[in-house]
């Protein structure tokens, strides 16, 4: 997953006004389309889970190229659905920046990218079960396409607002970045196979978990019947 792994004061101050208040009008227009909307019980329950499973995956950091790991957001935007998935993402990422993993000053960009990546992997999920694919091939291919969403993102970020102290012109950071780009991609396809795995499980458990009630998740029998 995508992630800015960044000290304080790491960003330009427009930036960090900039990316923050975006976020800010963000999480505001997220949390009126929930109080609008409402949530189901079941869904808080599943809100809960996935913000749990997702912050303690998130602290599991392998440190290259600045510190890569997962985090579970295209499962939990699977499961969550979008407005509860990008409210996961703004409390996995306070909590992780109380414990130093980020800057606090970032929390606003840091919030745009795993909200992004839930989002996308939710309505990819949605988008690939209506053109009838397997649980399996639906869940891995939209957590990838919401991780990859993240990463691109992340790396967009990153360049419009440059590095204060960095002494690398534009040209060659965009390249530093594309490198950081490519291999969060590539943790988004093993992270999007996990998914695939959790979900497939889930739909054959549970399928009402993953919107999936109303559609038989099991193989259809093959051969002659009498």
């Amino acid at each position: 997953m995508a992630h800015i792994h960044l000290g304080e004061g790491s960003f330009p101050l427009w930036a960090l006004a900039l990316w923050t208040a975006l976020g800010v009008t963000f999480i505001a227009a997220v949390v009126h389309r929930v109080r609008r909307g409402g949530i189901k019980p079941h869904q808080i329950a599943l809100a809960g889970i996935g913000a749990a499973a997702s912050f303690a995956v998130f602290q599991l950091n392998i440190p290259i190229w600045g510190g890569i790991h997962m985090n579970l957001t295209g499962l939990v935007g699977i499961l969550a659905g979008p407005l509860l998935g990008a409210l996961i993402a703004l409390v996995v990422n306070i909590f992780s920046a109380a414990l130093g993993h980020g800057a606090v000053g970032l929390l606003g960009a840091n919030t745009l990218v795993n909200a992004s990546e839930a989002i996308v992997a939710y309505y990819a999920f949605k988008t690939l079960m209506g053109m009838d694919w397997d649980v399996f091939p639906a869940s891995a291919g939209a957590a990838t396409l919401g991780l990859s969403a993240g990463a691109f993102l992340m790396g967009a970020i990153i360049v419009v607002s440059g590095v204060n102290g960095s002494a690398l012109p534009r040209s060659d950071l965009t390249i530093a970045v594309a490198g950081l780009v490519g291999l969060n991609l590539g943790v988004a396809v093993i992270e999007g196979i996990l998914t695939g795995f959790i979900v497939q499980f889930l739909a054959s458990v549970r399928p009402d978990l993953v919107g999936l009630a109303d559609r038989d998740t099991q193989e259809e029998p093959t051969g002659v019947t009498a």
